[in-house]
């Protein structure tokens, strides 16, 4: 059975007393539903807005490289301790790289916490006067000004003469 067969045939009407008004509303929308799936099947995947915004392209790569670090250290420590309880000489020297292996987790974890606090503060996310982003806006804005002020100069000035600087001629 098909999915849209099988809602068709489980939709089984609810009586509710007093709400015969509603019933012959939801009967019409039920009609022109399924009027709508006639002309175009629903779709099985429907894009939703996400509620966080996605991680700067800087920050995902370095959680994603943390998060490989992990599993592969997870993974060794797990070697050796089995390696541990089998009695192998393997034993020592992967309890010794997966105690590297932890500090270079360590390392990853803070690369993505440094990471995302350089991020934030370059583009601007963190709204204190100290901020990076603020100065670098500031500065373009300051550009965008000076750059606006000269063409107006030169628009005012009549072509061929110099112009006095003044705004009146008085």
């Amino acid at each position: 059975m098909d999915t849209e067969e099988h809602r068709r045939t489980s939709a089984a009407p609810v009586t509710v007393p007093g709400a015969a008004v509603d019933a012959s509303a939801r009967t019409a929308r039920r009609a022109a539903e399924s009027a709508n799936e006639a002309e175009a099947p629903r779709q099985l995947w429907v894009e939703e807005p996400a509620v966080r915004p996605r991680m700067a392209d800087p920050v995902r790569t370095a959680a994603v490289r943390a998060v490989i670090i992990m599993s592969l250290t997870m993974i060794q420590a797990m070697v050796a301790y089995l390696c541990t309880l089998a009695g192998s000489w393997l034993a020592f020297p992967m309890v010794l790289s997966s105690v590297a292996s932890t500090v270079v987790a360590t390392w990853g974890v803070l690369d993505v916490w440094v990471t995302r606090q350089v991020w934030n503060q370059r583009h601007g996310v963190v709204s204190v006067p100290s901020s990076t982003a603020r100065q670098l806006r500031r500065e373009r804005r300051r550009a965008r000004r000076t750059a606006r002020g000269s063409t107006r100069i030169r628009d005012r000035e009549p072509q061929g003469q110099p112009g006095t600087g003044r705004l009146s001629q008085a």
